[in-house]
């Protein structure tokens, strides 16, 4: 049985196929015709979602899988009983003969042994969904009225058995002439679902465009800032969760410590202390390292320097080694970007790593007219800024699919370019770290 599981909408809307027969919340079934149809198309050479999309099926819609394993099952019937096999039904060899007046007796019988059998079921699996609970042990879930009239409303069209409407508006305690206002209110509900369909339908692609790792915020200002669409946060959070749309999340990763600095480094007092909330550019500055793994493993090491009031990144450098070049370059791109103006009494602010304890670290950031800060031994909370940077960027960059150094610097070079202009953020007034640079300065 697949896995997918249409909802109310997505079903109605595979109903409205011509060449579907009927739907239920986990299959479909399709007319004879178009099974005939698909067969003898995909005999000639036509793919199976090719016949599938021609014949106005949406492939997000029923699985990538769906055409190629029903074309797979089609094939072997046709093989085996031609047409015919579709068009009536098997029973042990599939003879399709006139029945005789004891096959009709036994025939009447059966069906009203399948009606039986159908009006069991129903209200089994009625009673399953109607007492469904979160989890075992706790309360059992509120269930809406409107809950109650789609399910009464699924299992009858699941099982054909209308005369059940009343019996089961009476089990799930509501009344019938409230369930048959429900159904006149179908074009209703029908306009909404239309309306969250194109929402979806924009949600999907900044979604998809960021690969599954934008949240409801991120998606919000992109809605604003690109497309000029205003749409409230709580809506596309209901909408995320009506569609299945779930945000990848970033896990915890232990940061590997540097190698313990010997007796000749000096660790440097936490002169910023946390004080992230900076509204000057260039008044406090993080830098930070983090490892790269690309290829078959293979590690890169990344050093970057990043604004804390304007979240920007304003010098990085990338390096196949964890030499101190890779902090010295670092520092040769900073200066670079102050173009000769240096905000008096600026702040570098790092952890305590073997890097920027170093004599000679420090004596570069001297010259350089920066006060130098660290935070406290083991504390990343000191750097969190830096330390956030790094989180996305290592959930938001296929780095470890690059095959060479080269690709890797581009990769990641076009990331930090996408993050300073490109990336809104909820608490830069919704601007990217490059507008809200400009917004400061303007100020």
């Amino acid at each position: 049985m697949s896995k997918i599981i249409f909802n109310e909408h997505q079903m109605k809307l595979l109903e409205n196929n011509e060449n579907v027969d009927h739907v239920s919340e986990r299959s479909i079934a399709y007319t004879p015709a178009f099974k005939i149809k698909a067969v003898k198309e995909n005999l000639e050479g036509k793919a199976p979602s090719q016949i599938f999309i021609e014949n106005g099926f949406e492939i997000e819609i029923i699985g990538a899988e769906k055409p190629r394993s029903c074309l797979k099952r089609w094939r072997k019937t046709f093989k085996q009983f031609g047409e015919e096999g579709f068009l009536t039904e098997r029973r042990g060899k599939g003879s399709t003969g006139r029945p005789t007046s004891e096959e009709v007796s036994v025939e009447d019988n059966l069906r009203k042994a399948e009606a039986r059998i159908k009006y069991l079921e129903a209200e089994l699996e009625f009673l399953k969904k109607f007492r469904r609970t979160r989890k075992a042990g706790i309360k059992e879930e509120k269930v809406t009225k409107s809950e109650k009239f789609t399910l009464i409303e699924q299992i009858i069209r699941k099982y054909r058995i209308p005369r059940m409407v009343t019996y089961l508006c009476k089990m799930a305690g509501v009344s019938r002439s409230g369930y048959y206002t429900w159904i006149k209110a179908d074009h209703k509900r029908a306009e909404r679902l239309e309306n969250d369909w194109k929402d979806y339908e924009l949600i999907k692609e900044i979604f998809d465009y960021k690969k599954g790792r934008a949240g409801t915020l991120v998606i919000k200002m992109i809605l604003e800032n690109d497309k000029n669409v205003i749409m409230n946060h709580k809506k596309i959070r209901r909408i995320m969760r009506k569609f299945n749309l779930v945000t990848k999340i970033r896990q915890m990763n232990p940061y590997r410590k540097m190698a313990k600095a010997n007796q000749e480094h000096k660790a440097l007092p936490n002169i910023l202390n946390r004080e992230f909330g900076q509204d000057v550019p260039g008044k406090v500055y993080l830098t930070d390292i983090t490892y790269v793994y690309y290829g078959s493993g293979r590690p890169a090491y990344l050093s970057c320097v990043k604004d804390v009031s304007t979240r920007e990144i304003v010098a990085y450098h990338l390096s196949t080694n964890l030499k101190m070049d890779i902090v010295y370059h670092t520092l040769k791109k900073l200066g670079q970007s102050f173009k000769g103006m240096v905000h008096p009494g600026a702040i570098l602010h790092s952890d305590q790593g073997f890097h920027y304890t170093h004599p000679e670290f420090q004596k570069r950031v001297k010259k350089m007219k920066l006060i130098q800060s660290m935070s406290r031994k083991g504390n990343c909370w000191d750097n969190a800024p830096m330390e956030s940077f790094f989180g996305h960027f290592k959930d938001e960059v296929d780095y470890a699919e690059c095959q060479t150094f080269n690709e890797l610097k581009r990769i990641i070079g076009g990331y930090i370019e996408e993050y300073n202009n490109e990336r809104y953020q909820w608490t830069l007034n919704k601007m990217t770290p490059a507008q809200y640079r400009s917004h400061l300065l303007a100020a």
